[in-house]
């Protein structure tokens, strides 16, 4: 077998998460035989290839901050005859990562893309944590602003799938309750460290979220599970018959917005005790 690719093609090459060995033999082969290797962090590129043995070609920093201005460039070596290989710092390249642009317009242009598979941290996480594992929907990054965080949570209110993203460790606590808000009483698990010595699942309820934040680090996988069969839906007729329940077994405020919460989904903590002052107001 040759040791560079047979043609030229946009080659988009799956590295390891954090192990070294994760590496596939064909995925060696082919980031040794390309003329030109596509990364966000060329520094730390450059430690990877160094650490798993492997001779680069040239590296070129390829971000989101410079994909459309880079891909014509890259697409017209390729189109010379050079191989190119597309990494991201870690995993599969796309997942919440530049180079979707590219792909399609060297797609657009007859240029060949070959996908060299291989780790992908929240399909591995996916795998380990215990919850459903399919269908899920991968939401990459969520939103800062706490009001686009809870309008992406309520968009998936309806549909029993799990949910996969990523998440800065001082945001999980935040982004955790904003999800008991918007989804409600659900399973969740925290995937950290994946293939690495202090690799870690932490398994929880929203409802009942019993964390240590200043023992995360980095960046996290957040997996959410589906909606339980007895979770009720955000209809404000039912939320109204379990709050009249609450309050004639004689419940204080507090303790009926929370179980509300407990039993519901898309209903903040403002919009239950509104409708309670509406109720016993009658």
């Amino acid at each position: 077998m040759s040791k560079t690719p047979s043609s030229s093609a946009l080659w988009v090459v799956a590295t390891p998460l954090g192990n070294p060995g994760d590496l596939s033999p064909r995925a060696a082969e082919v980031l040794s035989g390309c003329d030109l290797v596509l990364a966000e962090d060329t520094r730390r590129a450059g430690i990877l290839f160094k650490k798993l043995g492997i001779k680069a070609g040239e590296f070129l920093s390829f971000h989101e901050h410079n994909e459309e201005r880079r891909m014509h460039k890259v697409a017209a070596r390729i189109q010379s005859g050079e191989n190119c290989a597309l990494i991201s710092d870690a995993g599969t390249p796309l997942m919440a990562d530049p180079g979707y642009r590219l792909v399609r317009h060297c797609r657009d242009s007859g240029i060949r893309v070959v996908p060299i598979p291989g780790p992908c941290s929240f399909i591995a996480a996916l795998t380990a944590s215990g919850l459903p594992p399919y269908p899920f929907a991968f939401l990459g990054f969520l939103p800062r602003k706490q009001a686009e965080l809870e309008k992406t949570f309520n968009s998936w209110q309806e549909i029993p799938a799990t949910l996969v993203f990523f998440e800065r460790k001082n945001r999980v606590p935040g982004t955790l309750d904003a999800a008991y808000r918007m989804l409600g009483a659900r399973d969740f698990c925290l995937a950290r460290e994946l293939t690495k010595k202090y690799e870690e699942f932490i398994r929880g309820r929203l409802d009942k979220i019993e964390l240590e934040p200043e023992k995360l680090r980095g960046e996290l996988t957040v997996i959410i599970g589906p909606p339980d069969a007895a979770c009720l839906t955000k209809d404000t007729a039912s939320v109204k018959e379990l709050i009249s329940r609450c309050l004639e077994q004689g419940l204080s405020p507090r303790n009926v917005v929370r179980e509300v919460r407990k039993n519901s989904k898309g209903w903040s903590s403002k919009e239950i005790y509104a409708l309670m002052q509406a109720i016993r107001s009658k």
